[in-house]
């Protein structure tokens, strides 16, 4: 067998599977866990390892039978879409791959070869889509004419074992810069950056050609983009004045002992929640109101529910009941349900609802939704409700389920909060946030009675909904866990 006729063997015999876009336009992913190592048999179809990106943590499947012949990278690694990150031997029973004359160098190049146009097919729905596009070269600098006689000269004597000479200015002639009429003004040249932080810069109204790239090869990344979108924190500087005769100067600040400290990367999950977070902060608009309501009857509700036979296997708790609430107040105000095109300067009203649920997991916050939750049976959304939750725990949750929420609540009452001021999920109306369920003191026909009391708090995008829409929305949600009887008659 020629050299070449091996190298075309070995093409076929080792696949390699990149990186796929397992987010809808995410850039990287952190390899979480390997479930093989090289010289493990894999068929196609089987989960190789685990890996977390912005959104969730996904398990991916080899689309090939045969022998793992490399891993590329190590646990903990984050790595690009598009990148190798393992190759297998399709071919065992041919011998060893190092045996085949050319087997490394027509590698590199099978994949290239045999990629086909658009979405490879390596997961349901994904895929890492090729790019028709390359980065365009640099602009070319222009040349400084080199001294090259008088270095060979002197490293030459240095070889030899005399002195190096002293260089002699040799005049080059510089051709004198063309003269640039006062009114025109070079043009900049364009940003280096990917298509999603382009997106991203867009939507948050940022212009790349001021934003300082921190990225390798001066393209500007999705940090420098929300750093730039951030507002400045910087003081004008403050001439200190001289100190009084007689005054003591102030002590300075003492640092604490770096011993005692520890640093965590923040990435993942955990990371893409704090950079949502800051955008929603600093582009929507918010408001926050409070209400404070009696929810005895709700709780024995609650209560009741637990003993229906309709409800029984389901898990029946008071957020089911909020959420409930919520749904039905918003259907009574359906202008809430909107959100707010920035690229179009339009506002998109939505038929539908897609309730988000804000669930704290090991790896950080997420706010998976209930499709079409406006629509679903009280049994239904107790059975959404208690799935999403245990897949949220596990750490499960797909990013399609965190995608294209419309509301979303946040029950901080479970941690004994009393109440606060949510941020609003990125692209969202309106955020509830529910507070314990205390008894207290209340009024009640007329005498002041121990009652089951909680405080709401209705978080939205002032753009989107006016002070007297979010107040009657609040006011209805209250209203109906005052009188649950109210998710008949108004539902």
């Amino acid at each position: 067998m020629t050299a070449g006729t091996a190298g075309a063997a070995n093409t076929q015999r080792i696949r390699e599977f990149k990186m796929p876009d397992v987010g809808e336009g995410l850039t990287e992913a952190e390899i979480l866990k390997w479930y093989v190592q090289p010289g493990d048999t894999v068929t196609d179809g089987q989960v190789v390892c685990e890996v977390e990106t912005a959104k969730a943590a996904v398990e991916l499947p080899i689309p090939y039978d045969g022998v793992v012949h490399a891993v590329n990278f190590d646990e903990g690694t984050t790595v690009d879409v598009g990148t190798v990150i393992i190759s297998v031997d399709t071919d065992p029973g041919a011998g060893p791959v190092a045996d085949q004359p050319g087997a490394a160098a027509s590698t590199a190049t099978a994949e290239e070869d045999e990629e086909p146009q658009g979405r490879q097919a390596v997961l349901v729905g994904y895929g890492a889509a090729p790019s028709s596009t390359k980065r365009r070269a640099r602009k070319p600098q222009p040349a400084v004419p080199a001294q090259t006689e008088p270095v060979s000269v002197g490293l030459q004597a240095e070889l030899n074992g005399r002195s190096a000479p002293a260089p002699v200015a040799t005049p080059v002639a510089v051709p004198a810069p063309p003269v640039v009429p006062a009114a025109s003004a070079p043009v900049a040249e364009r940003p280096l950056a990917k298509p999603p932080v382009r997106k991203l810069a867009k939507d948050l109204g940022i212009d790349l050609a001021t934003v300082a790239p921190t990225g390798p090869g001066g393209v500007i990344t999705r940090d420098d983009v929300y750093a730039a979108a951030a507002p400045t924190a910087a003081a004008p500087a403050v001439v200190p004045a001289a100190p009084e005769v007689g005054v003591p100067a102030a002590a300075p600040v003492v640092a604490f002992d770096a011993a005692r400290e520890r640093r965590v990367p923040v990435k993942g999950v955990r990371k893409a929640t704090a950079q949502a977070m800051v955008a929603s902060a600093f582009s929507a608009p918010h408001v926050t109101e409070f209400i404070t309501v009696d929810v005895t009857r709700t709780m024995k509700l609650v209560q009741d529910l637990k003993q229906d036979p309709d409800m029984a296997g389901l898990r029946v708790n008071p957020l089911l009941l909020v959420a409930k609430a919520f749904l039905v107040a918003i259907k009574r105000h359906p202008e809430v349900n909107a959100s707010w095109d920035e690229a179009n300067q339009e506002i998109v009203y939505k038929d539908y609802i897609n309730l988000g649920i804000a669930a704290a997991t090991p790896r950080g916050l997420i706010v998976p939704n209930i499709k079409d939750a406006g629509v679903k049976t009280l049994p239904q959304l107790a059975t959404e409700l208690g799935e999403l939750v245990a897949t949220a725990r596990e750490g499960k949750t797909s990013p399609a389920a965190m995608s294209g929420g419309t509301v979303t609540i946040t029950n901080v009452g479970v941690f004994g909060v009393d109440t606060g001021t949510p941020i609003l999920n990125p692209g969202e109306s309106a955020i509830l946030a529910v507070g314990a369920i205390k008894l207290q003191p209340w009024v009640h026909k007329g005498e002041v009675k121990p009652r089951q009391v909680t405080t709401l708090a209705l978080s939205f995008d002032h753009r989107l909904i006016d002070g007297e829409l979010g107040s009657k929305l609040l006011a209805d949600i209250a209203a109906i866990l005052e009188r649950p009887k109210r998710l008949i008659t108004w539902g």
